[in-house]
């Protein structure tokens, strides 16, 4: 070898020792919090750079001795453990976090977050999670899911690294409702199908369930006083196949599973139309004493409860109040929509008396929007789907408006014409027109300080197992989520359909069945 190129060799060598360091440095990625893609997108996001990294060892520690913090301490530790296989134990302690620990703290002091915000502190040595409630507590919990990798939602253990991106998020939501309806009563899905939808609600932050428990279908809940209701009322369901129905038992199951993640459930019996159900299985319910056949078609509009007959009210009542006895959250939804075979003079005494009875109960009564043509007792809420006219009526007797407008809400609308599941008569609503609104500002009649929130909703007349329930909710849920956490001011749709591009392999893990709209460029999953 010559001198020379000894020489040339010699030098690279140098320089390759000196630049190793950068070398490695650089091959590394530099994290950004901002960029992580969360959804519901926080309010603020303050990116540090640097990652915390999920080791053997970590551990998380309360700050004090509460039954309520260690629940949701346990959560995490069994979602964080599951995939890392890293056994990670819950602490009660008051001294300095070790490094490596995720730190939860409530603090009744912090009242900017309200009952459901939290702020998120990420260094390179600690995560301090801090909420004013242990709702904000769970919600941040969704946060740190979100920043981890897509695999730490497996249930079989993988391997790391597990960081997370430093810095601080401050977070809370917009609208304090913020749901999603199942319809079980055109077909019936099982308690293990109701708690996958309540851990999608949870992983998003949403706080309500709405389920739809009876119409001409199906009546789908145990009523003790009137068994037969469940007994024959819950047999049948469209298309002519085996219905089903919750027992209590099971209804408070499921109850107690949304109140471990923040879920409030919101029992709805629709009266005085979508009532066959109930028709058949008591024929003292019809004006002329006759039982109905079951029903499995779907039309709607022609039942109803015989609205004159003082039997029907003790019918309500005791229905109302075996429901209240076992529903803990502050609302029970009476339908009223579609009521064409009751005569309006029925109509609106019937919706008054039925107010009555659920606030003789304890209970806040929510309706389709329809019930504003009655006298609406205080505290109820209109639900909007179809009229910006009733909405514009509740709000002048001082109503609350939930917004589930269905050409924009509505989870059972086909997302283009070509979607084999679903319905059309609301229109079409791809993923974009499901996100692209802004509740406060869609009718001119009711402002921002008129409504309690927002709920998709889903119908089931096509849809009868978990797979096409997944394909109708996923993608759009996210959206809808995000519509009631996220000021409207920092939502884009260009912006979001680039942020929901990382839930693919999410997607993917959780094992969720999602259409692919061709209006978001996923990304090839792994």
């Amino acid at each position: 070898m010559s001198n020379k190129k000894q020489g040339f060799l010699t030098a690279i060598a140098c320089l390759s020792l000196l630049l190793m360091p950068f070398c490695t440095w650089a091959q590394k990625s530099v994290s950004d919090l901002s960029k992580a893609g969360i959804i519901p997108k926080p309010v603020s996001v303050v990116p540090s750079g640097g990652y915390f990294i999920l080791k053997p060892g970590t551990a998380i520690i309360i700050r004090e001795n509460s039954g309520e913090l260690k629940q949701i301490s346990k959560y995490l530790s069994g979602r964080l453990t599951s995939s890392t296989g890293y056994g990670i134990d819950v602490k009660v302690s008051a001294a300095k976090p070790k490094p490596g620990n995720i730190v939860l703290v409530t603090d009744a002091a912090r009242t900017e977050l309200g009952g459901e915000g939290y702020e998120l502190v990420i260094s390179k040595k600690t995560i301090v999670l801090t909420a004013a409630k242990p709702a904000g507590i769970f919600h941040g919990i969704q946060t740190i899911r979100q920043l981890l990798p897509p695999k730490i939602e497996s249930t079989s253990k993988q391997e790391g690294p597990w960081e997370i991106p430093t810095g601080k998020i401050t977070d809370y939501p917009d609208y304090s409702y913020r749901g999603v309806m199942i319809d079980v009563s055109r077909h019936f899905f099982g308690v293990e199908d109701i708690k996958r939808v309540m851990e999608f609600l949870a992983y998003f932050k949403m706080n309500i369930l709405h389920l739809h428990l009876s119409d001409d279908q199906g009546w789908r809940i145990e009523i003790k006083s009137w068994p037969n209701l469940a007994l024959h009322g819950g047999s049948s369901q469209v298309g002519g196949e085996k219905g089903g129905y919750f027992t209590q038992e099971q209804y408070s199951e499921l109850v107690e599973y949304g109140q471990e993640r923040y879920i409030t459930i919101v029992p709805e019996i629709d009266m005085p139309g979508h009532t066959n159900a109930a028709l058949a299985s008591y024929a003292e319910l019809n004006c002329d004493g006759k039982a109905r056949e079951l029903y499995t078609g779907t039309q709607v509009g022609f039942s109803t409860l015989c609205t004159r007959n003082e039997v029907t009210y003790k019918f309500i009542d005791d229905v109302v109040r075996e429901l209240a006895l076992i529903t803990p959250g502050p609302y029970i939804h009476i339908g009223g929509d579609e009521s064409n075979a009751t005569k309006k003079e029925d109509y609106i005494p019937f919706m008054n008396r039925v107010q009555d009875i659920v606030k003789s109960h304890g209970k806040t009564a929510i309706g389709w929007d329809e019930i504003a043509i009655s006298e609406m007792r205080p505290g109820t809420i209109a639900q909007n789907w179809s009229s910006p006219e009733n909405a514009a009526l509740a709000v002048k007797q001082g109503a609350k408006i939930l917004m589930s407008p269905a050409a924009r809400a509505y989870l059972d609308m086909k997302y283009t014409k070509e979607t084999k599941l679903g319905l059309r008569w609301a229109g079409l609503i791809e993923v974009d027109k499901g996100y692209d609104w802004d509740p406060a500002t869609l009718f001119k009649e009711v402002g921002k300080g008129n409504i309690s929130g927002i709920e998709a909703a889903l119908w089931t007349e096509t849809i009868t197992n978990m797979e096409d329930m997944e394909y109708m909710i996923f993608p759009r849920l996210p959206g809808y989520a995000e519509i009631g956490w996220t000021p409207a001011s920092m939502r884009k749709w260009d912006e979001y359909k680039e942020r929901i591009t990382g839930f693919a392999d999410r997607f993917q893990v959780m094992e969720i069945n999602y259409y692919k709209s061709p209006l978001i460029p996923w990304p090839a999953v792994k």
